[in-house]
């Protein structure tokens, strides 16, 4: 007779919550977090981040309590990888992660990965750690597999079920395993990579691959600047042919795009190949936000406007539009770079609330105050019925407009 499968979820923020809550509609569900609020709120049907609705229900259970996890014998990890300042990754929360199940998996145990790495790291790296930590010995006693997370804040069509799950496997039989139960949960399918290492260089690779065609238009674009020539009307122009990639330009932040290149460029280096394509487009992708404060002076500046007099407004800070993640994002950079050049700025963002520490004001268009440059950055819905007559109504003598999502048939300017 076949165990039964009581599932624990490490991490429960984007990642793992959804998750969470789709396996509860099959097997007992332990979700841990070390956010002892998060797990509050959670038990409460609570989701602060504001990406899903739910209601707790008997299999499911939401705790800060690490004991918890003993009476699992499937072990999902979802905990952030990020990078560090010098774009090197960081893999100290997961390895935090694994030494903590380590404690508690017992014989016939899965352990399966969900965080970004690169490839090599969950045999590489975790084994090690679970071995050492449990006594146990990989592939007789205990199991792992990888499935890359391909969650997209704010955007439902691409939610957890809709979306085709990769999946693998330590041991064919484990693969077969664990492919059949991520098949309950993802209405799209799944496919099953013939290795774990093939299921993490894909995860990394499918964000690279748009990091390298998003960077190939930003720079399009800032040629174009130099010639005078609207970016958007050659793309309109130039996809009319069938096999065109309809990319477009703009700042590359978040948790996937920004950061997954980071982790394939370490291990090929580390493996002694220096990837010039993938150095060159993260380059041009992280200056982009500094060619958009020299485009914003620069506008100041013709219509006579006193630069360090000026004041900015920013509509949208999160990394992208409908959803309130700001991982990563380089509307933060914008605002660094208008503020090293002495304006004051303000930033509204309706998926974020106030803050005097940050300058997020409340709606401006429920204000009187007056703005010498407005820059609408994130293509938030809330945004798209903006007329220019309302841009009017913001602004302090000519105005100056900056659209960086192409979201207005007339501005001042466009990325």
């Amino acid at each position: 007779m076949e165990k039964q499968k009581k599932i624990a979820i490490i991490g429960l923020g984007y990642v793992g919550l959804p998750l969470a809550i789709a396996f509860s509609e099959f097997y007992q569900v332990c979700g841990f977090d070390v956010n002892s609020t998060r797990i509050s709120e959670l038990n409460n049907s609570i989701d602060s981040n504001g990406d899903i609705i739910f209601s707790i229900n008997d299999k499911l259970d939401f705790t800060s309590d690490e004991k918890k996890l003993a009476s699992s014998n499937i072990f999902i990890v979802t905990v952030p990888t990020p990078v560090t300042p010098n774009n090197i990754p960081d893999l100290s929360i997961l390895e935090i992660a694994t030494r903590m199940i380590a404690k508690y998996i017992r014989k016939g145990d899965i352990v399966i990965y969900e965080s970004t790495v690169y490839p090599g790291v969950t045999e590489e790296i975790c084994v090690p750690i679970l071995e050492e930590e449990s006594g146990l010995k990989y592939n007789f006693d205990f199991y792992c597999g990888y499935s890359p997370e391909r969650i997209s804040p704010g955007a439902d069509k691409y939610s957890l079920e809709n979306v085709v799950k990769v999946t693998s496997g330590s041991t064919l039989e484990v693969a077969d395993d664990i492919d059949s139960m991520y098949q309950k949960i993802i209405k799209a399918g799944t496919y099953k990579a013939p290795s774990i290492k093939v299921a993490e260089a894909a995860k990394v690779v499918e964000n690279t691959q748009r990091d390298i065609n998003i960077a190939l238009m930003n720079e399009l674009s800032m040629m174009f600047d130099k010639m005078n020539i609207d970016t958007s009307e050659v793309l309109s122009a130039a996809k009319t042919k069938w096999n065109f990639l309809d990319f477009k330009p703009g700042l590359v932040g978040g948790h996937c795009i920004g950061v997954d290149p980071y982790y394939l460029l370490h291990k090929s280096e580390e493996m002694g190949y220096k990837p010039t394509l993938l150095h060159s487009s993260r380059s041009i992708n992280n200056k982009v936000a500094s060619f958009i404060v020299e485009k914003t002076m620069e506008l100041l500046s013709n219509t006579d406007k006193v630069i360090s007099e000026s004041s900015v407004l920013i509509l949208g800070y999160t990394f992208k539009e409908n959803c309130a993640d700001t991982r990563n994002t380089k509307v933060k950079d914008i605002y660094d770079g208008l503020l090293r050049s002495s304006c004051s700025v303000s930033i509204y963002d309706p998926y974020l609330l106030p803050d005097s520490d940050n300058n997020f004001i409340s709606n401006p268009f429920e204000s009187d105050r007056k703005y010498d440059a407005i820059i609408v950055a994130v293509a938030h819905n809330e945004f798209l019925n903006y007329t220019i007559a309302d841009f009017n109504q913001l602004t302090k003598g000519k105005l100056v407009l900056l659209d960086l999502k192409g979201i207005y048939e007339k501005s001042t300017w466009k990325l």
